[in-house]
């Protein structure tokens, strides 16, 4: 059996997607990103800037490792320290978080 390099971007590293709900008639879909912003790091900042309008869903997948998963509770425990360490929580989050983490609050930093 012959073996032929991967074509997927990315194969060596952790990707993360996100699932956004646009509401309505657009209903949801997974949002078209640039190669270099699937990274962790890029996904939390773009989160907390608010550039996804409603997200519903984070997965994370490595082919390089054969294996995906839903990221959706650990990227809200990541967004949840970095809204308590900014002193509030972005509206596009709200949903978010209050469903991956149902009884969980917040903690804002007191100045």
């Amino acid at each position: 059996m012959r073996i032929s390099p991967s074509i997927v971007p990315g194969s060596e590293r952790d990707i993360y997607l996100v699932l956004d709900d646009f509401g309505g008639r657009l209903g949801r879909a997974w949002t078209e990103t640039d190669e270099e912003h699937t990274d962790r790091e890029t996904l939390l900042r773009h989160l907390m800037e608010g550039q996804y309008s409603n997200p519903a869903r984070i997965v994370s997948f490595n082919t390089g490792e054969g294996w995906s998963r839903d990221a959706s509770e650990d990227i809200t425990e990541a967004l949840q320290q970095r809204c308590a360490v900014r002193g509030e929580v972005p509206p596009s989050l709200e949903a978010f978080l209050e469903i991956h983490r149902p009884g969980a609050t917040v903690q804002l930093s007191l100045l």
